[in-house]
Order: structure tokens, then sequence, then C-alpha cells
């Protein structure tokens, strides 16, 4: 039987999910009314979507400490896998975030910028948050911390179909010419 903690926590992370997807693929059907990246960068398309992602992750973590090795996983498997991908996972992101700003990963215009982590993956933010997720779920070895987890791994690799036209139309040719030579994630 769930405990509130985790229905809770199942809605928050569902919830949050969903609206995320949903506005992707708003903004993937419908680009000239898009909702991600915003038209205009107002702080409160910029709270909802982080509001919205940070759920996910903190739903996540409630799920797997409510939930904790409910696979029975051996520790040197979780702790072999999930913390280094917990690591490495929030080593890339916030170089990421020092490298093209809190502005632009906000969805402000910027220079286009195309070296460092960029030059192996158009979203090594995306890929790192990713591997937060799964390494979160590989340490909790929580069924219902995996469930949330996907789901925030799904949005985040649905994330880059609602910016890329949005960079086009931003970058011009250089965006073109970059999308040629480095892969969307790995």
């Amino acid at each position: 039987m769930l405990t509130n903690i985790e229905i809770a926590s199942l809605l928050i992370g569902g919830i949050a999910g969903s609206y995320l997807l949903g506005a992707f693929a708003w903004s993937i059907i419908f680009p000239g009314r898009r909702v991600w990246p915003p038209t205009e960068a107002t702080s409160g398309i910029k709270i909802r979507v982080w509001l919205a992602t940070v759920a996910i992750f903190a739903a996540t973590v409630m799920l797997g400490v409510a939930n904790w090795n409910s696979f029975h996983w051996p520790a040197p498997v979780r702790w072999g896998v999930g913390v280094p991908l917990i690591l490495i996972g929030n080593l890339v992101v916030w170089m990421g975030v020092f490298k093209i700003g809190l502005g632009t990963t906000n969805g402000e215009i910027a220079e286009l910028k195309t070296d460092g982590l960029y030059g192996f993956s158009r979203n090594p933010q995306y890929m790192a948050d990713m591997a937060i997720l799964l390494g979160w779920a590989v340490l909790s070895a929580s069924g219902w911390a995996i469930i949330v987890a996907c789901i925030g791994i799904i949005v985040l690799a649905a994330a880059p179909f609602a910016e890329e036209p949005w960079l086009e139309e931003a970058y011009g040719e250089n965006y073109i010419a970059y999308t040629s030579q480095t892969r969307r994630y790995l």
C-alpha cells in the first residue's frame, strides 16, 4: 500500500511531467505560438518551467527515499552505477550552465555556444539531467522512483524538439551548420 508521501510524489511528478510534455508538444505543433522556449523569457514562464522540472526531480528523490531498495539490488551495483551518474550529471549540468549562462538556460537568446561540452552534444545539460535521474533511480532501486525518473527522462528527451525550431530561427545558418556537425544527444 502506498503512503501519502508516495501518492503525493507520484501525483506531483506525473502532473509536472504532463505539464512539460504538453508545453513541448504545443510548441512543436504550433511553433508560432510556442510555450517553450518562450517568445519572451518572462519570469512567469521561467518559474513554471523550473517548478515543474524541480517537481519531477523532487518527486523522484522522495519516492526513492520512501521506497528505498524495493528491488533489493546489490549495493555495489546501486552505489557503483547510481552515484557516478549523479555526480557526473551534476558536474556536466553546472559546467553547461556556466558555459551558456543561467539566462540562456532559461530560454533567453545569447551567443550560440558550439564548443566545450556543446561540441560533443547539442544538449549536454539535458543529457546530464537524464543521467542524474537515472542515477538516482538506480541508487534508490525504487520502482516508484524509476517510474517518475522515466517520465522525467522522456520530458528531457522531448525538450530539444521544441527548442530546435526556435534555435534555428534565432541563430540561422550558424545553428544549421552546428546541427550538421554535432549530435542532438550523444
